[in-house]
């Protein structure tokens, strides 16, 4: 049984901890449990139902209404704005509930339902980049468990390897990219997407992916001799320091422009120079990719 704090509820739903406890006592929506120190504290259902409240809440439902209501209406409305509404503040709350429920279907529906208004691209950046954010600080307060984790993992990896089937391979002369992670680097999800926004554009790719040693780049320029390197670099274990990562990959690149982001990346102080571009983000990225 996960135990959430008023704070853990205001950093998961978004809603002040004054506003929860205004829910409390005026109108008696929210029934938090109390310590034997008559501290508040909440649980699972009351997380859900916080959150079924904010769902309403923002689309112009006034508390005073939703505090009338039974629980089945409440229940009702949330899924009905769930499968229709646009705002991707309100998505994040209706695909967090899915998710506590494991609920393959109605995460889904919601998910595509705002592929279908804005593409896959913006629901990316606008809705499961911001929910992968919002499930690491639910991770931290232990309102998720590994089951969770990996089930949006999988869901995510799924979705970015069907978009990228669907993308036309270029038939014309054009610039191409090799993308990889280094070794001890496993956030695959960062860099199929940056596959998919690269092929999108156009340019020919080779993804390496994981755990792609020095030899592997090396051998792979040899052989196709890209025009671009992508990488990413959060995590740093890399056996050596970051600078002389970079100067090892420069020669390994055989004269390819090396384009350059991550945690690591920032932190360390990388700057762009010589054949090396430093890219904060998938902003950055889709802002170079569309001026070359």
């Amino acid at each position: 049984m996960v135990v959430y704090s008023i704070n853990d509820i205001e950093k998961i739903s978004g809603v002040k901890a004054h506003t929860l406890r205004i829910w409390e006592k005026r109108y008696g929506i929210i029934q938090p449990k109390r310590t034997d120190s008559n501290i508040r504290y909440f649980l699972d259902d009351d997380l859900k139902h916080v959150l079924n409240i904010a769902l309403l809440n923002k689309n112009g439902i006034k508390i005073s209404k939703i505090a009338k209501m039974p629980l089945d209406e409440i229940l009702r409305i949330a899924a009905e704005l769930s499968a229709v509404h646009s705002q991707h503040e309100d998505q994040l709350d209706s695909l967090t509930l899915s998710l506590l429920e494991l609920n393959e279907s109605k995460f889904d529906r919601i998910v595509e339902s705002y592929i279908d208004q804005r593409g896959f691209e913006v629901t990316m950046l606008e809705v499961m980049y911001p929910l992968l954010d919002k499930l690491g600080l639910m991770w931290m307060t232990g309102s998720i468990t590994g089951a969770h984790e990996r089930f949006i993992r999988a869901y995510i990896r799924q979705k970015i390897i069907a978009a990228i089937d669907k993308l036309a391979v270029s038939q014309h002369e054009t610039l191409s990219f090799l993308v990889f992670l280094p070794v001890n680097e496993d956030h695959e999800l960062s860099i199929l997407f940056s596959q998919y926004l690269i092929k999108r554009r156009g340019f020919r790719i080779i993804n390496l992916g994981l755990n792609t040693s020095l030899d592997n780049i090396y051998d792979a320029c040899k052989i196709t001799q890209p025009d671009y390197l992508y990488t990413i670099i959060n995590d740093g274990n890399l056996g050596v320091s970051m600078k002389e990562y970079i100067e090892k990959l420069s020669e390994a690149s055989k004269g390819s422009k090396i384009l350059v982001s991550g945690i690591q990346v920032a932190r360390h102080h990388i700057k762009t120079h010589n054949n090396i571009q430093v890219l904060s983000g998938f902003t950055e990225l889709t802002t170079y990719l569309e001026a070359i």
